[in-house]
């Protein structure tokens, strides 16, 4: 969603519309609640600030009454301007509009600062909210869909929050203000005055309707460039591999015609509601200019009041016009915190047990062993498609277990379930004969030790990427465990060891340099169960060396699990699961399997004859 700051023309349409307004409304209200106090003095200071601007038109018209009087007795010969009179009032009309000036300096200043902490709370609300929500919920939206609420949707929030309340304060005041003046000085000026006021409102009526179809189709396909952009970016290298330039060229071209097209036509029409408005407001100008030059003639209406009432009707329009651009913005406002308050009451995963058992000592020592046991497990990444039909295991401690089966069996699952990623549909996981769910996730996951597939390393120095194994863990722990994992050497060649930073895409080391330090992360947070994918199928050879070597090391005492893609480095291990479509339907070691000539036979010979072509 983009962001429009000011409440110029652009700002005059919302572009999306909440679904339930009203609701949404009543919850930003319970988040300015704990700031009342605050919104008070920001009501005393709008009522105050605005009553000194309002009044200031008066005061300076009576300046004008008197300079004019003054005038006409010099020149009649009967008396002289009152220039100390004069030089009174404006004194007093400078340190009226100081004070307002200060009025409104502190009421912005407050205003801002509530908007801000109510963002706060919302951004640590998200923050807290995101590692509490199930992974499915990460399955079924986009990584830019959630970051587009917790960054877009809560800026939207704050920007025209802190915009929208401001001016309903101090255009509701101005409009029952310059009423009251306007007829306090000619109650028949007033009610020609107030004749064009339905007329501008039609007219930004008008606006407001044609101009909402044309920002809906903006935001959406801004989004579509948006993604289009980031995708093309994170894939950048596979589409020059495929010579995809033109293609994405061309698809971005079409959609940036379509934006072109939708955003002028969008900005026209909210355009045109300035000209309109002013063209009706100018036409009340001229009638009460006519109305005020009789009524001076025949009712002795003082100039210095038709000067004020001119300075009125010039600014009566202002606040109404401000009033309909509001109702557009809060409804911006609303759309954006419906869509925060939809992710923040997302359902949360389910909560650990308040009476979870303590696997941790006196001393803060882990007691898990590492004995593992499936029972009867079921799991389903949604109600109708059970991939895991009632799956059962025992894998005694220091064991190492080789998960294998084709794409889709549901080798990477039991790993996600062991580590209650994944709740199971049905059936128990024990760890050391302790159910899973009776420990904390914190805890549970303080056990295992995992090096994926796929690398992640996070933009910071080599040190930092494998402290993150243990947050703790000093300069000489990680230094030993690289050691361990085989890549101190290749860290001591770079210039700056380990304070070699790692870019953003960890692009300045090879693959087989990341797994390395991926091992060695898993080295210093000393597990009790290792979770390994292998990871050898892009690197040389004398890495995948390493990398096997350093997986050896890193399993010896620890029970493993190994989701094996390639099955001939899997022949020493002390169980294999061979998988398919969710079931165990093999159980043994490398020999015994090979012995009974099925599944996992077929699936060795096949992938033994490819490697010999």
């Amino acid at each position: 969603m983009s962001q429009r700051r000011g409440m110029g023309p652009q700002m005059a349409t919302s572009n999306e519309k909440a679904k339930d307004f009203s609701k949404t409304i009543k919850k930003l209200l319970h988040y300015l609640k704990p700031y009342r106090i605050a919104l008070i003095l920001v009501l005393i200071s709008t009522v105050g600030s605005t009553i000194f601007t309002i009044i200031g038109p008066k005061i300076l018209g009576s300046a004008t009454t008197k300079l004019v009087e003054g005038l006409v007795a010099k020149y009649g010969g009967t008396g002289s301007i009152d220039i100390a009179g004069i030089r009174n009032i404006l004194i007093t009309l400078l340190i009226i509009y100081t004070i307002s000036g200060l009025l409104s300096y502190l009421q912005a200043w407050i205003m801002s600062d509530v908007t801000q902490k109510v963002t706060y709370r919302l951004r640590e609300q998200i923050s807290q909210k995101i590692n509490r929500l199930p992974l499915n919920y990460y399955d079924k939206q986009t990584h830019g869909e959630v970051l587009s609420r917790i960054t877009n949707d809560v800026d939207t929030v704050s920007q025209s929050l802190n915009q929208s309340i401001q001016q309903v304060f101090t255009s509701l005041i101005t409009i029952i203000g310059i009423l009251y003046m306007m007829f306090s000085i000619s109650w028949q000026m007033t009610l020609t005055a107030l004749v064009v006021v339905p007329l501008s409102a039609l007219g930004a009526m008008f606006v407001v309707k044609h101009s909402q179809s044309f920002f809906n189709q903006q935001q959406t396909i801004l989004g579509e460039v948006n993604g289009h952009i980031e995708e093309m970016y994170g894939g950048h290298i596979v589409m020059k591999a495929f010579n995809g330039e033109e293609k994405s060229i061309k698809t971005f071209d079409n959609l940036n015609q379509n934006l072109y097209t939708a955003a002028w036509k969008s900005q026209f029409i909210s355009g045109l509601m300035q000209p309109i408005t002013t063209l009706i407001g100018n036409l009340g100008y001229v009638a009460c200019c006519v109305l005020g030059g009789y009524l001076t003639l025949h009712n002795g209406l003082a100039i210095g009041n038709i000067q004020a009432f001119i300075q009125y009707v010039r600014s009566f329009n202002q606040p109404i016009t401000q009033t309909a651009q509001i109702m557009n913005v809060l409804q911006s406002t609303a759309a954006a915190a419906e869509r925060v308050f939809e992710f923040i009451e997302e359902p949360e995963q389910e909560p650990d047990k308040k009476d979870s058992v303590n696997i941790y000592d006196e001393n803060g020592n882990n007691t898990i062993k590492g004995n593992v046991t499936f029972e009867n497990v079921v799991f389903g990444y949604t109600p109708d498609k059970t991939i895991i039909h009632n799956f059962s295991a025992y894998v005694k401690q220091g064991a190492q277990v080789a998960i294998v089966g084709p794409t889709g069996a549901g080798k990477t699952t039991i790993v996600k379930l062991l580590m209650r990623f994944y709740e199971t549909n049905n059936g128990n996981i024990y760890i050391d004969g302790i159910n899973t769910k009776d420990m904390t996730r914190s805890q549970l996951r303080s056990c295992f030790g995992m090096v994926l597939q796929d690398a992640w390393l996070h933009s910071g120095t080599i040190m930092d990427n494998i402290r993150y194994g243990n947050l703790n863990a000093t300069d000489e722990e990680v230094v030993k465990a690289a050691d361990e994992a085989y890549v101190d050497h290749f860290i001591k060649t770079l210039e700056d060891g380990y304070q070699t930073v790692i870019n953003e895409e960890s692009t300045n080391i090879s693959q087989g340099q990341k797994q390395l330090l991926t091992i060695a992360r898993a080295f210093l947070s000393d597990p009790k169960i290792l979770i390994l994918d292998e990871a050898t199928s892009s690197v040389d050879t004398r890495t995948e060396i390493l990398i096997q070597k350093g997986m050896e090391n890193l399993m010896k005492g620890r029970t493993s699990f190994v989701i094996a893609h390639r099955l001939s480095t899997i022949k020493n291990a002390d169980m294999i699961l061979v998988m398919d479509h969710g079931d165990i339907v093999e159980v043994g070691t490398h020999d015994e399997l090979l012995a009974k000539n099925g599944f996992y036979a077929n699936l060795y010979n096949s992938q033994f004859s490819e490697e010999a072509e």
